[in-house]
């Protein structure tokens, strides 16, 4: 686990560096000018190297898991985030969603963490599925499904709680733990899609909603065209990509340049195919210099030998 959980945290932040400078760039306008490499300025008008809240609040749930697991401080560390800094590249953050401004600023407000997401069906942008990756090294030993899934809904619902954007998180956090396991991709992609189908079946959960997730769950999501696949920033549609971006790569670095050359969320698809990408082939395959100008990458690399012991005692 120990090179796997830096290599999953490092894999996340470098691809959502490499996706912000051009969020919100169409598909068509990146095929012209692809990513490459780490740009500057731009959307965000950024520094290279530069992450976004999708790594800020990772690291954030990162923090409080060396800890232990409380909820409530889990929200309180997002509040830091939001009023403070913590845990930014630069002392401020300079992106937010909607859904989980509002969630926080409950909060801000003494709302118990437990109450304090968005819950409509309209509230289900990739907020939660962007930072939740720590719980797959923290649950990676979990033999009860009932936990797991329980443990995944409530660190969701801090700020997305419909049950749209639980479950996209089970199912990522439920790949991520095969890839944990050492399985090879096929064989976790297989384990995950039934370990998921046998839980939901038993949980009876809404139909209407489950067969939202066919494209994944009982098909195979690797075998879709590119024109198939979405990138907005709907949760959905940034599980598909990136499940799919990972599915169809050989390296890490080609993982993450086709997620965020997907364009729309660039920087958040990069941030969910690179935890997984990092899993998967290592810390020492993603290439050295995204490492090295990587913003406060000593700091992170602290972060996640503080993880990385507190989960073997």
């Amino acid at each position: 686990m120990k090179s796997r959980l830096k290599a999953g945290v490092f894999g996340l932040c470098i691809g959502d560096a490499l996706g912000v400078p051009v969020e919100f760039r169409r598909r068509e306008d990146l095929k012209k000018n692809p990513v490459k490499q780490y740009l500057e300025y731009m959307s965000w008008n950024q520094p290279k190297g530069t992450w976004s809240d999708d790594s800020s609040l990772t690291l954030c749930l990162a923090e409080e898991l060396t800890k232990g697991y409380d909820l409530e401080k889990i929200g309180k560390s997002f509040v830091k985030w939001y009023l403070y800094g913590h845990w930014t590249a630069h002392g401020k953050f300079f992106d937010i969603g909607g859904t989980t401004r509002h969630s926080i600023a409950r909060l801000v407000k003494g709302e118990s963490a437990r109450f304090s997401g968005n819950i409509f069906e309209e509230d289900n942008g990739n907020g939660s599925l962007m930072r939740i990756l720590p719980l797959a090294f923290y649950l990676k030993d979990e033999k009860d499904i009932q936990t797991l899934y329980q443990t995944v809904k409530e660190v969701s619902s801090i700020t997305h709680g419909h049950f749209r954007s639980v479950f996209a998180c089970f199912i990522y956090i439920n790949f991520a733990i095969q890839l944990i396991k050492g399985k090879n991709k096929k064989e976790a992609y297989a384990s995950m899609q039934k370990i998921t189908l046998k839980y939901a079946e038993k949980q009876l959960f809404s139909p209407k909603e489950t067969e939202l997730f066919d494209k994944i769950l009982k098909n195979d999501i690797s075998g879709y065209k590119e024109d198939e696949i979405n990138s907005s920033g709907y949760v959905l549609h940034s599980l598909e990509a990136s499940l799919w971006c990972f599915l169809n790569s050989e390296s890490y670095s080609e993982a993450v340049l086709k997620a965020v050359n997907l364009g729309e969320d660039t920087d958040t698809t990069g941030a969910i195919t690179g935890g997984l990408a990092g899993i998967y082939y290592g810390y020492d395959n993603i290439p050295e210099e995204w490492i090295s100008e990587l913003v406060r990458k000593d700091d992170i690399k602290e972060l996640c030998n503080k993880l990385e012991n507190k989960l073997m005692q």
